[in-house]
């Protein structure tokens, strides 16, 4: 026998009023008595997590429950495209719940706090409500206008006059074809029931409704006026002293909230914001944990008016690692009559000043259910906007838990900053770098999404590096090696070969590029691994420009063995660009380790962030390993850019990955080296190959025809040489064997070489190989069968003064 009171029977009791629907309706919903003109009764909910406490995972799990039921009714396409918008102030956390449970959605909530700086993207009105003007306040305009449905989210449903002002005033600013109403409990009355079909004909759009449970509210005549004289009594009965002045006893506790990531839904939140905060959640409820006293057996965590998604996620994560039975609810505006009997859902209030910023509604605040619940600790959660001298007053909000409470926790949440203003569209991640503020290149060849670390001391020498390296002491990407500076016999070496491969290179340019507008996207858009990739990106670009007037968009981002492709930057593509249109470009493969990096990387991104789309596959100038099929050609020669460093890529240094210069909301970074710029030849040799591309339209054709009929598998036949080479010369790791040109060309000026193997008979595309191994002091070693007309060997176990595997020393 269920001997549990509803705690609405003190209402019903006494006015009359009745819930009729299904059986679980009393269970979700509660009754209370407000001070309000418009309306004396006021439906509380079980499980919102506003007015009554209640276990974070339940609260979570209903919103949660609602968002996978509109993703079914509104099929995987169309749930990816929608939108969810939640109402202040009591949905907020349940419309996040919500577009979590659709997925990839989304999420703008309505506000009452004016923020200077951002501009409204509309309004309405909520009639019924203590506090009735909403406003829209997305960061990115955007944000409403795609053609996607509409998800919009309430506590409940009870005439429908929010939602139809919702829909009336949007539509007119932006019309879309579908609308999804998301309520709790569905407690329209039979006169409401056919209002939301006719104002859905009216508009011309169709308009669903998903409920977790249905029934309406039979008020008998007069019940207005009744509640009022209630709530007149029993205000007059209950009325207390006077609080005395309290000490703030709050101990504040450092969350280490994710940088980038907004406090809430005010100004949109995205599915990249989700994934971060997923991802530091478990190390900030640790932090909370540990803040809390061993003996807590109850512990509230207790949110901020509109504040609810924040807090929310937090208790869920602390109910998974503390022993205690955690709850959750958060403090409002709505002034809500208390009653002690366990027949009426609000059993106590605690009263305390607004302590908002900008204060958008001077005078009373509420936190229910909290005073004599019985909690060993509070864990007050605000946002930093609203950790005001009045919150620590001795009337405030931490002193009146104080009084009820043993132990008060205070975690801030940093709060929203509106950007700059930008012409372009805002987002978390700031804009690309471009030229001739970053790289020596003209602004619209490429877009660094890096940032500057011009100003780092990065350089180390090449000696102390590899010792570092090769160690385990140091990551190759956490510091750079000392800029290469060419004799004039090197320069006039890179001029030689330039002249003598421009053509051959436009050749190889233009072919890739023809497969690419072939087979990938008639609109790509080319992201090169910076920084080989760069100049081939650029030329890329400028051949489509040529050939078919199109102006490609060009990136640059970091990818970097052993750590993956910057996430920050695949995140910012996506929400530029479709991920399908992107093509990642770079100079040359060597054994095919940057292209089994990539694709690896590409599926984490996918597992973590949820975003798909991203090809993996690498578009290069020259395939000697035979690692992709999308290549000019798959000749091992001397492309010029790999003969210098910094000087022939725009005069940007390698990328770099270091914890204390790229947090986890930070791109890569890369230098910048502005006093090089008299040695600076990148435009030149963009320039030496662009003026071939006339020349060669009609060779390219014809090889681009071939190759589209070729069967160009990638065979990993160059992998399949260095793991042979590495056993047959004693080394025994495949990352100190760098084949290829290019990547020889690498050893010699970056790492600290121990012998150079030269296919017998290679000409002039190594005469500037030799003279680097020359001046290291570096042997060439030629040899008869080898699949590469060079391969740089890297020791395996360098100290200074080691010896090799045939015996002699290592020179260095």
């Amino acid at each position: 026998m269920n001997n549990v009171v509803w705690s609405g029977s003190w209402v019903a009791e006494r006015l009359g009023v009745e819930l009729v629907g299904d059986e679980k309706l009393s269970g979700l919903l509660g009754l209370a008595l407000r001070r309000n003109p418009k309306r004396a009764h006021l439906l509380v909910s079980n499980v919102l997590g506003k007015h009554v406490p209640q276990s974070p995972t339940v609260v979570y799990g209903h919103g949660f429950a609602l968002g996978r039921r509109v993703r079914e009714l509104l099929g995987t396409d169309e749930a990816g495209r929608s939108v969810v918008l939640g109402y202040a102030e009591t949905a907020t956390g349940l419309g996040h719940a919500v577009a979590d449970g659709l997925g990839l959605t989304p999420y703008l909530h309505s506000t009452r706090r004016p923020v200077e700086g951002v501009a409204r993207a509309g309004g309405f009105e909520e009639s019924h409500s203590h506090a009735t003007s909403h406003l829209l306040l997305p960061e990115n305009p955007d944000l409403l206008a795609g053609p996607g449905p509409l998800v919009l989210v309430d506590d409940e449903f009870s005439t429908g006059n929010t939602v139809l002002n919702t829909i009336r005033a949007l539509h007119e600013r932006y019309p879309r074809e579908r609308y999804v109403v998301v309520a709790l409990v569905d407690m329209r009355s039979a006169a409401d029931l056919g209002r939301l079909t006719e104002f859905a004909d009216e508009i011309g759009a169709r308009v669903d409704l998903v409920s977790g449970a249905s029934g309406t509210v039979k008020l008998p005549d007069g019940v207005l006026e009744k509640g009022q004289a209630l709530v007149a009594e029993y205000e007059t009965a209950t009325a207390a002293a006077p609080a005395r002045p309290l000490p703030d006893r709050a101990v504040r506790v450092e969350l280490g909230w994710p940088r980038g990531v907004p406090d809430g839904g005010r100004h949109g939140f995205t599915p990249e914001h989700r994934t971060r905060l997923d991802r530091a959640l478990p190390a900030m409820a640790a932090r909370l944990a540990e803040a809390l006293p061993d003996d807590a057996r109850r512990v509230l965590v207790l949110g901020f008016e509109e504040l609810m998604y924040a807090p929310l996620r937090l208790a869920r994560e602390l109910e998974q690692v503390v022993a205690a039975e955690v709850r959750y609810s958060t403090t409002t505006r709505s002034p809500v009559l208390a009653v002690d009997d366990p027949g009426y859902a609000i059993r106590s209030r605690i009263v305390f000043p607004a302590h908002d910023d900008p204060d958008d509604g001077p005078g009373e605040r509420y936190a229910y259910n909290v005073a004599g619940a019985g909690f060993d600790a509070v864990v007050a959660v605000v946002d930093s906007a609203a950790d005001t001298p009045r919150l620590h007053a001795p009337d405030g909000l931490l002193a009146q838990l104080s009084a009820h409470t043993g132990h008060v926790l205070l975690a801030v949440v940093p709060s929203y900053v509106p950007p700059a203003p930008s012409p372009e569209r805002p987002t978390m991640l700031p804009e690309p770098l471009r030229g001739p503020a970053f790289s020596s290149y003209a602004p619209d060849e490429v877009g660094w999404l890096l940032q500057d670390l011009s100003d780092a001391t990065l350089e180390a020498p090449t000696e102390e590096r590899e010792e570092a390296i090769q160690s385990g002491g140091a990551h190759y990407a956490e510091s750079l090696p000392v800029e290469y500076q060419p004799s004039e016999q090197y320069q006039a070496l890179f001029h030689a070969a330039l002249e003598v491969s421009a053509a051959r290179m436009a050749r190889a340019v233009g072919a890739v590029t023809e497969l690419v507008l072939a087979e990938r996207s008639p609109r790509p858009v080319l992201v090169s691994l910076a920084r080989a990739g760069t100049p081939v990106g650029v030329l890329m670009r400028r051949w489509a420009q040529h050939r078919h007037d199109l102006d490609l968009p060009h990136y640059a981002v970091s990818i970097v063995r052993g750590r993956g492709i910057d996430a920050n930057a695949l995140r910012w593509l996506a929400a530029h660009h479709d991920p399908a249109d992107v093509v990642f470009v770079d100079g040359w493969t060597g054994k095919g380790a940057i292209t089994r990096e990539l694709t690896e990387a590409i599926r984490e991104f996918e597992d973590s962030d949820g975003i798909t789309g991203f090809d993996p596959e690498i578009a290069v100038l020259a395939d000697p390993g035979s690692c992709v099929r999308t290549y000019g050609t798959r000749e091992d020669f001397l492309i010029p850019s790999a003969c210098l460093n910094s000087t022939v890529s725009g005069l940007i240094s390698r990328t770099v990955l270091r914890a204390d210069l790229v947090g986890p909301n930070d791109f890569h970074g890369a230098k910048f080296y502005r006093e090089l710029a008299g040695s600076d030849v990148s435009v030149d040799f963009l320039d030496a190959v662009t003026a071939h591309f006339a020349d060669v339209t009609d060779a390219v054709d014809a090889e681009v025809k071939e190759l589209l009929s070729a069967d160009r598998a990638p065979t990993w036949e160059g992998w399949a040489a260095v793991e042979r080479i590495s056993e047959e010369y004693g080394i025994h790791d495949v990352n100190l064997v760098k084949p290829g040109v290019g990547e020889t060309t690498r050893v010699l000026l970056r790492r600290v070489p121990w012998k150079i193997l030269a296919k017998a008979g290679a000409g002039a595309d190594l005469d500037h190989v030799r003279l680097l191994a020359e001046q290291r002091g570096v042997p060439v070693e030629e040899v008869a069968e080898l699949p590469y007309t060079c391969v740089g060997l890297i020791h395996p176990q360098y100290t200074r003064g080691a010896t090799g595997a045939d015996g002699k020393a290592v020179t260095v």
